[in-house]
């Protein structure tokens, strides 16, 4: 196995395009890392992307923020500008893992593990998140929800990687949630979750996006969801609106986590909650 740590996104590209065998990035590893113990992969390369600036960093700009590769959740937590614009995206980063994962876990590796109980993936797509790619093509942007395309798969080209991920501006009027359901209180993985982000206007629902999670091959992103909340108060009609079209959208299985009946009676009991929490974060009376 060979490792390297290149300084630039695309000294990484060029690393990744030219090796024949099995290459992996490698930013926190707290995926990759178990993987290789258990003898589930064995890889031929091993990119680092830890030195490179443009994954390193949190960027707030004029249009949002830019969010590198390689932030840790940790560092997520920390940035107060990042968490008082998009609480959920960052709640749901800091349920990966033990506090000791925190300090090294990525919302980029864990969207590229590309699990279908991804925590921080519901949360991004419900923001409306888009991925930062660098190929040998060139650079690219895809909506978060485009990249999984199924258990462990992507959309990513051989040699393509994520630099990093962007959130659009929040109005004063946005607010997102996340809420997750485990069966334990931690370091487990969900068995449903949900992210909703709304924007309200004179306290009426004027956008709204709602992405399930564990309850389907990918995380799903649920336009009939959101219509049922769009145009309303959050009233007790739309939730229960809501929490119906969430179940109807629901394809899970049955594992030893949660049958799938129970899935998809826990997507809309969430849900409701869900949506309850960015309502009241975006401004809406109570």
């Amino acid at each position: 196995m060979r490792y390297e740590s290149p300084a630039t996104t695309k000294e990484a590209v060029a690393l990744l395009s030219k090796e024949k065998g099995p290459a992996f990035v490698i930013a926190g590893g707290t995926d990759l890392l178990v993987r290789m113990k258990s003898g589930l992969v064995e890889p031929a390369l091993l990119v680092d992307v830890k030195r490179i600036p443009a994954m390193t960093t949190i960027k707030v700009m004029q249009t949002g923020f830019r969010v590198g590769a390689a932030v840790s959740g940790a560092e997520l937590g920390a940035h107060k500008a990042l968490g008082k614009a998009w609480p959920g995206v960052v709640e749901a980063t800091n349920l990966i893992g033990s506090d000791q994962i925190q300090g090294r876990c990525t919302m980029v590796g864990n969207l590229c593990n590309a699990s279908p109980a991804a925590d921080s993936v519901p949360a991004l797509i419900a923001a409306g998140a888009k991925a930062a790619i660098v190929g040998k093509q060139g650079r690219r942007t895809a909506a978060v929800e485009k990249i999984i395309t199924g258990p462990g798969s992507t959309s990513l080209a051989k040699g393509e990687v994520i630099e990093a991920l962007t959130l659009p501006k929040s109005s004063r009027r946005t607010g997102d949630a996340y809420l997750r359901f485990t069966p334990r209180t931690e370091m487990d993985i969900a068995v449903v979750g949900v992210g909703i982000s709304m924007t309200l206007e004179r306290g009426i629902i004027k956008k709204a996006r709602v992405c399930l999670g564990a309850v389907a091959p990918t995380p799903i992103l649920v336009p009939a969801a959101a219509d049922t909340i769009i145009g309303t108060k959050l009233d007790d009609a739309a939730l229960a609106a809501l929490a119906a079209a969430c179940s109807d959208a629901c394809d899970p299985i049955d594992d030893k986590r949660g049958t799938a009946a129970y899935r998809i009676r826990v997507a809309g009991v969430l849900a409701r909650r869900v949506a309850t929490i960015a309502f009241q974060r975006a401004g809406g009376a109570a």
